[in-house]
């Protein structure tokens, strides 16, 4: 099993700086941001880009994994961010993992001014996203021609350090966008179902375990060829609310056959109230174990 950790890109560089290099101090696997303009209920509370964000991370580790959770389609093209996404690469020296998820309603949208689509024109577009992010970080000359998405002779030179392009970790609860985690991610990741109880939302995990487990055989993938993560602070009990607490919640992910658990480091309020002496503990009590 192994740990990573988000840091939420809401600090300027002076406190952020310290948090990334104590992620890769403390020996978590992977640390991540959130790719939003804006979040929730930090939706007018200062938000930095995750991109930059994650440059100036790789500039100050040396060793652990960095990535999205997740990159959204609600404002990005394919084309441009292919071009970010290689160069995040080359000046990690290969530590970029590309989390991606269809991309959800609010602020991200309304901000643009754009209008809301269905459940099932997200996924279409997510579809397009993903299907032409692979052609142009793994082709030389990409034409491309969708609902949502074009692309005309877009170039992937010099191309990404990591070969044939960076990993794709792709966010997905329903069959559509599981079926696309099976056909591009190197990685699978879920946050469960929405649940007021803390039994409930596990027993979401469990069954979004068997159901992907279910469209692997269906592509006939290799299970031992993706990773799965489990973004375990979308129950309602934030997972680093106690060293005990967080011992539990690796060992049940690891039960249901997830090779990684993403955290979230604790802030002073909601969400992920918690205290950073916990972190402190875990790193020397938990993360040795696994």
């Amino acid at each position: 099993m192994r740990v990573g950790i988000v840091i939420l890109p809401e600090y300027r560089w002076w406190a952020a700086e310290p948090l990334w290099r104590m992620a890769e101090e403390y020996g978590f696997a992977h640390a991540w941001t959130y790719d939003h303009l804006g979040w929730r209920s930090l939706v007018d509370k200062p938000w930095f880009d995750a991109i930059p964000t994650l440059t100036a991370a790789a500039a100050v580790t040396s060793t652990i994994r960095l990535g999205t959770l997740v990159a959204s389609p609600n404002f990005r093209h394919p084309a441009h961010f292919a071009r970010e996404l290689t160069a995040l690469d080359d000046i990690s020296d290969g530590r970029i993992t590309v989390g991606v998820g269809a991309g959800g309603i609010g602020f991200d949208t309304q901000v643009l001014g754009y209008a809301e689509l269905s459940p099932r024109q997200r996924v279409d577009r997510f579809t397009e996203f993903v299907e032409l992010l692979d052609q142009i970080l793994t082709r030389d000359g990409t034409e491309y021609s969708g609902r949502y998405y074009s692309a005309v002779h877009a170039h992937r030179a010099p191309g990404c350090v990591q070969l044939p392009r960076l990993p794709f970790v792709v966010a997905a609860n329903g069959p559509r966008s599981m079926r696309l985690a099976v056909q591009y991610g190197q990685g699978w990741v879920t946050t469960g179902h929405q649940a007021e109880d803390l039994e409930a939302w596990w027993r979401s995990v469990a069954e979004l375990s068997l159901r992907f487990a279910d469209v692997l055989a269906e592509q006939g993938r290799d299970p031992a060829t993706v990773d799965k993560y489990l973004q375990v602070d979308a129950a309602p009990v934030y997972s680093m609310s106690s060293v005990d607490n967080f011992r539990d919640v690796v060992g049940r992910a690891a039960e249901l056959g997830f090779t990684d658990v993403i955290t979230h480091w604790p802030r002073a309020e909601e969400p992920y109230a918690g205290k950073e002496a916990t972190v402190e503990e875990i790193a020397s009590e938990v993360l040795p174990e696994l």
